[in-house]
């Protein structure tokens, strides 16, 4: 079990991160600190896997707090999760050996991703003394993800791939009761799946006002390439 520390000044982002947690199998929330002083106190006297640390905290901020937990040569991963977006950010917390950047707000997809490219990494690492450089880019240097990105509850991997194929030739914008009609399932159904490939970014929804009647929502693919929707299949 991978255990994981959370450094996250507000408590609803840090429920965020302790619910997605709780979709995950091999990780394990074991405290949540409100600062970068609680965080060095808790370090300093448990062990940790990983630290999922946010940048923007009163007292000690994210950034200062990763370089202390390198130059105290603590054990343990980090994870940035935080609203800086800028460049300078990014690269001093990449400089001081975060595996990983996730810039809020952000997905579950976003943040199973990179738990689950995280615990894929470390298990190559740990089942392996030595390891060959195609072994190397294969798995962790160029990783393509081998296992199942979690899907919410009442959608089926086989029917996603179904509405994802059957949207991809679709030139324009489509309604949902059009879609429903093309993959023969209800228009309730077939909205649960619209909502997830939304929330992956890969379809836009957008109102039309036509020249009679009600405006009418409609979705489009904005990304019929993205490499994360076959992930989930």
């Amino acid at each position: 079990m991978i255990k994981v520390l959370v450094v996250e000044d507000d408590p609803m982002v840090a429920k965020f991160h302790e619910h997605y947690m709780g979709q995950i199998k091999g990780f394990e929330l074991v405290d949540t600190a409100r600062n970068g002083d609680e965080a060095l106190q808790l370090l300093a006297i448990k062990k940790y896997d990983l630290v999922l640390l946010d940048i923007f905290m009163p007292g000690i901020d994210g950034l200062s707090l990763l370089s202390k937990i390198r130059s105290s040569n603590y054990d343990v991963d980090v994870i940035v999760i935080s609203a800086a977006r800028n460049s300078d950010a990014i690269q001093r917390a990449l400089r001081n050996g975060a595996v990983d950047y996730i810039i809020k707000p952000f997905e579950f997809e976003r943040f199973s991703l990179a738990l689950m490219n995280y615990k894929s990494r470390r298990e190559m690492l740990e089942e392996q003394d030595m390891l060959k450089q195609e072994e190397l880019d294969k798995s962790i240097l160029y990783k393509e993800p081998s296992f199942e990105l979690a899907i919410p509850k009442g959608l089926d991997r086989n029917t996603l791939r179904t509405v994802w194929e059957a949207i991809i030739p679709i030139s324009g914008a489509f309604t949902t009761e059009e879609l429903s009609a093309i993959v023969g399932i209800s228009r309730v159904s077939i909205r649960k799946y619209l909502d997830f490939l939304k929330s992956l970014h890969v379809l836009s929804l957008e109102l039309h006002r036509g020249a009679v009647g009600r405006p009418v929502y409609k979705f489009k693919c904005i990304d019929s390439d993205i490499n994360l929707v076959n992930h989930f299949f």
